[in-house]
């Protein structure tokens, strides 16, 4: 599907220049407030910005110090995790809704997905935009992830698992399909996964300072978008 774009949105976002030349001790989080219209995730997006609730009204737009990235020629697949990929099915696009359910259980720790962001990105899904990934095992959906994809950037919002391994065969789902349209794309790919953990650097995450990534940035978003 070739993504629709959206009406622009009617806020003024930071621009990545503005960003850029904010120091260190600034932190992650650089403004809060605007809307989550499908116009202003693919501005924010484009920019170098991603959200999550601050509350239950404002919505805080982040640009990490120090970014999260997976390019994808520095996935680390261990021959365990290869061996338990051969045991799930991947499937993109199938059960966005779901896998949204999945990464928003409220049991989880430090939950930020609530129905205001569900409604988002189910929105921009819609319209081509967001997509999810998923792992399945005998016709029961058992992990995935899902994310925002422009041009040559997939940027990852969340994952869930249900049973060991479903949220990383995802990823190296995700690598795989990123990597066989990456010819045509003069290898503009890269997945952004916010911020780095100790879990995601065993799978070859590094990080970035936020002014590599954003002076980056806009070739990625203007490369060749990829088929899904």
């Amino acid at each position: 599907m070739t993504p629709v774009e959206p009406p622009p949105s009617r806020w003024e976002l930071p621009t990545g220049e503005q960003m850029a030349a904010l120091p260190d001790g600034a932190g992650d989080l650089v403004a809060i407030g605007a809307d989550l219209e499908p116009g202003t995730l693919l501005a924010a997006y484009r920019r170098g910005l991603f959200p999550m609730p601050e509350d239950r009204r404002s919505i805080g737009w982040w640009s990490p110090v120090r970014r999260g990235v997976l390019p994808l020629e520095r996935l680390k697949v261990s021959r365990s995790l290869r061996r338990s990929a051969r045991d799930f099915e991947i499937r993109v696009d199938t059960a966005f809704a779901a896998v949204m359910e999945g990464c928003a259980d409220p049991t989880r720790p430090m939950g930020w997905i609530d129905d205001r962001i569900k409604d988002a990105y189910t929105a921009l899904h819609r319209l081509g935009w967001a997509h999810s990934v998923e792992t399945w095992r005998e016709g029961r959906l058992v992990g995935g992830l899902y994310g925002v994809a422009i041009g040559g950037l997939f940027a990852g919002e969340s994952m869930f698992h249900v049973e060991r391994d479903a949220s990383k065969v995802a990823l190296v789902g995700l690598v795989d399909l990123l990597a066989a349209d990456e010819a045509g794309s003069q290898g503009r790919r890269l997945i952004d996964v916010q911020w780095s953990t100790p879990h995601l650097a065993t799978l070859g995450v590094i990080e970035r300072t936020r002014a590599s990534y954003l002076a980056g940035l806009p070739e990625l978003v203007a490369a060749p978008h990829v088929i899904w």
